[in-house]
């Protein structure tokens, strides 16, 4: 049974819920899907797909996930980031609007959905752990920037076209003069309005009396309301008729059953695509979900969350949906309302289920200038420019790291983003290790420890140098610590022992073997002896499988201060070795 519940965790929950969860558990998915509603139907736009797509990926895919995630509080469905990759990769390869757009669409989910589930089967969540914190930051800073940028034109009630933020605000210039009043007045005042309910409607309402649950439910429902007020008055001054754009008919139906297109060429065009929504919504989700449980100290199977998402995202994919993650402000929503279970999610799936059937008929007169306010409202949210003071004082070269994401987004489109960084993620990690930290060290009197001879007052003695490598030893950086060692070595002739002081090495891998054996070879003929000293017992017996003990000139001590009590007799003594 456990091994069941490993992967089907609602084995697990279901078992032990009771009343009080399933209280708490509706009202977090009343107050959710409230504020889902009018998100869901935003973010299908942002997609290029018609707004019923977004109501129909926030059902199904909520279900998948309450059965298979480990998360209590993740609300998963349509997030903006996601929704601005999927329209700049189906984009690609079909025409906006067109049925084979749709089914690019569901492809797309497809893919990612078997990808997230292959990783999740073959345990590789830790793949994420690649993609650097800062990097990630700066492509969902760039991203909230497109995506607000884009929206402007249903603001403006003008046509306007780009994925770069150049082609995006020249589109829009170039176009101003078309600029449409009416729905200038909605856009712009649906915008304030729901920053201004952000932040002060509820200390308004607090100050009313209202009691805080009441007062934050209001405050969720706020851009229910201005999708109800701007609704009203489209439907009712005739503004579709003076050029206000607005949703029109959508089908009054739950979510069809739908069937991918397993067309080789646009499985191959959009693999890429996927790959990366895929890598972005984990990591996203994954933040999210970790950082909620955190706080009830819970616990989140990265693997199993893979498994989850994707089985969200196949769900989508045959549910007239698209590519679907866990979103950040949702899932907050969700914690804060006080969902117990994922079973408030099932829930929220439900009220969706009535909204597709009961309520589609009344957003016909939705002007799409209130979905857009609602979009970049959102997105505003996510950017986040103090991560480049941050890094700067920090770390340059994760300041440079995040600079050029954001500016690569901005200037070459979603996914020349993405791929800049995960590029840049790898080459950061691989320039970090390249060049590790190597100590030489000294013996702190009257103690057995040996720290930095640049840093503390130590004892040395100048017929040993003693070096810590703060690093794993690998191909990358090898070459480099042969190197570091022949030079100290080269520059002082009285050095008659070099140790190797293994405290921080983790793994030496082939290539790093190789390189020690070369500089065994090297000292030993400058008649040089080489020590290993506290070696991890992981890497000793990597090291026992091989000839490299047997051929060391020196030999391997317990600890430092054994290697400085052995090493430093008298000068007439002569040197022990193996």
């Amino acid at each position: 049974m456990s091994r069941l519940s490993r992967y089907l965790p609602i084995l697990d929950w279901g078992r032990r819920y009771d009343r009080g969860a399933l209280s708490n558990d509706l009202i977090a998915a009343v107050i959710v899907t409230i504020m889902l509603i009018p998100q869901s139907l935003a973010y299908a736009l942002l997609a290029g797909l018609p707004p019923e797509a977004g109501i129909y990926a926030s059902i199904v895919p909520i279900l998948l996930y309450s059965v298979f995630g480990t998360s209590r509080a993740l609300a998963v469905g349509p997030v903006a980031v996601v929704s601005l990759m999927t329209a700049a990769a189906i984009g690609q390869v079909a025409e906006q609007g067109t049925m084979g757009y749709a089914a690019a669409a569901l492809t797309l989910a497809l893919l990612s959905g078997a990808m997230l589930l292959l990783m999740g089967v073959f345990r590789l969540g830790f793949l994420a752990s690649f993609l650097s914190h800062p990097v990630i930051a700066g492509f969902i800073t760039a991203a909230g920037i497109l995506i607000a940028a884009s929206q402007l034109r249903h603001i403006l009630g003008i046509e306007s076209d780009g994925h770069t933020l150049i082609e995006i605000v020249a589109s829009l210039v170039s176009n101003l003069p078309e600029t449409n009043l009416p729905t200038l007045i909605i856009g712009v005042t649906a915008t304030a309005f729901l920053f201004w309910v952000r932040k002060g409607l509820k200390p308004l309402l607090r100050s009313l009396g209202l009691p805080a649950r009441a007062a934050d439910i209001a405050t969720k429902a706020g851009p229910v309301l201005a999708v109800v007020v701007t609704t009203l008055a489209v439907w009712g001054l005739s503004l579709g008729d003076r050029g206000v754009a607005i949703v029109g008919a959508v089908p009054q139906s739950l979510p069809p059953l739908t069937l991918p297109a397993f067309s080789p060429d646009l499985l191959g065009a959009l693999f890429l695509p996927a790959l990366m929504i895929s890598i972005i919504g984990f990591v996203e989700s994954i933040s999210v979900a970790q950082t909620l449980a955190a706080k009830k100290r819970q616990r989140i199977d990265p693997d199993q969350e893979l498994i989850g998402l994707g089985a969200a995202n196949v769900g989508a994919a045959f549910t007239g949906g698209y590519p679907v993650t866990g979103g950040f402000a949702r899932s907050v929503v969700n914690f804060d309302a006080g969902a117990e279970t994922p079973a408030a999610g099932a829930f929220t799936a439900a009220g969706l289920a009535i909204a597709a059937v009961a309520l589609t008929p009344l957003v016909f007169f939705l002007p799409k200038a209130t979905l857009a306010a609602t979009i970049i409202v959102a997105v505003l949210s996510l950017v986040d420019f103090s991560i480049l003071r941050k890094t700067w004082r920090y770390s340059r070269a994760d300041f440079a790291a995040v600079a050029a994401t954001i500016l690569l987004t901005l200037a070459l489109g979603v996914e020349a983003g993405v791929s800049a960084g995960v590029v840049l993620s790898l080459v950061l990690h691989l320039m970090k290790t390249s060049k590790p930290h190597v100590a030489e060290v000294g013996l702190v009197p009257g103690t057995h420890h040996f720290r930095n001879i640049h840093r503390h007052e130590v004892t040395t003695d100048p017929a040993i140098v003693t070096l810590r490598p703060d690093e794993r030893l690998y191909f990358v950086n090898a070459r480099f610590l042969e190197n570091l060692i022949l030079d100290r070595v080269a520059r002082n002739k009285e050095i008659r022992h070099v140790v190797l002081m293994c405290a921080a090495i983790n793994e030496i891998d082939f290539s790093a073997l190789e390189s020690l054996e070369a500089l065994n070879e090297r000292l030993k003929d400058a008649d040089i002896g080489l020590h290993l000293s506290e070696v991890k017992g992981p890497v000793m017996d990597r090291l026992k499988a091989t000839h490299f003990l047997e051929d060391l000139n020196g030999k391997v001590f317990l600890s430092q201060y054994d290697a400085w009590c052995a090493l430093t007799e008298p000068r007439d003594t002569p040197r022990a070795a193996e």
